[in-house]
């Protein structure tokens, strides 16, 4: 193929395209899910006056966070293993042309 007094080389390459998930924005999510569900769970008991809500909440809250962001990777994991299965093979034409003699490199 020319392009003004160029010539290309088209190349085939073959090219594995799948839908992955973000697992960063799984972590997060499980993490706020799990906030809120230690917010949810912590609030229908009654508190103990000695040491009171906020301390309680903030300690449930490592575990509800810890276990949301578990199973926020575990969701990830599981989606990223059916998106793999899923993958589609395609070919694509890439084409090289070499630069003129006088043009400068970008």
């Amino acid at each position: 193929m020319r392009d003004n007094g160029r010539v290309s080389t088209p190349q085939v390459d073959e090219v594995r395209i799948r839908r992955a998930p973000k697992f960063a924005a799984f972590l997060v999510v499980g993490g706020g899910v799990g906030l809120i569900v230690t917010l949810i769970l912590t609030s229908l008991f009654p508190v103990d006056p000695s040491v009171g809500f906020g301390p309680l909440f903030a300690y449930f809250s490592l575990f509800g966070v810890t276990g949301g962001v578990l199973l926020g990777a575990l969701l990830a994991i599981i989606l990223d293993r059916v998106a793999t299965r899923r993958a589609k093979t395609v070919g694509v034409q890439r084409e090289v042309v070499p630069p003129l003699e006088n043009e400068l490199p970008e």
